[in-house]
């Protein structure tokens, strides 16, 4: 007797949104979420130090989000800026 099964198995750690979806894996599109960052404005209040130190980032998926930040000139907060009086 044939039966339909269904999946035993459901991922329910989707990301809501499609924010860099194709662009870098889902442990580190999840890292981002949990930090409510869901923009590449919102990205850009940070700086790299900061995400690189969220889990799901390496040396790999940063260079994937800084190539896709280039592209919408956008870039991380600079650290070492400092506004002279």
């Amino acid at each position: 007797m044939a039966r339909c099964l269904n999946s035993v198995c459901t991922d329910h750690r989707t990301v809501k949104g499609d924010f860099l979806k194709g662009i870098i894996a889902m442990p580190a599109r999840r890292a981002l979420e949990k930090e409510k960052i869901d923009s590449l404005e919102k990205l850009s209040d940070y700086s790299e130090e900061e995400i690189m130190n969220l889990h799901g980032f390496g040396k790999n998926t940063m260079d994937k989000l800084k190539n896709h930040m280039n592209e919408y000139k956008v870039s991380f907060k600079n650290e070492n800026f400092e506004i002279e009086s």
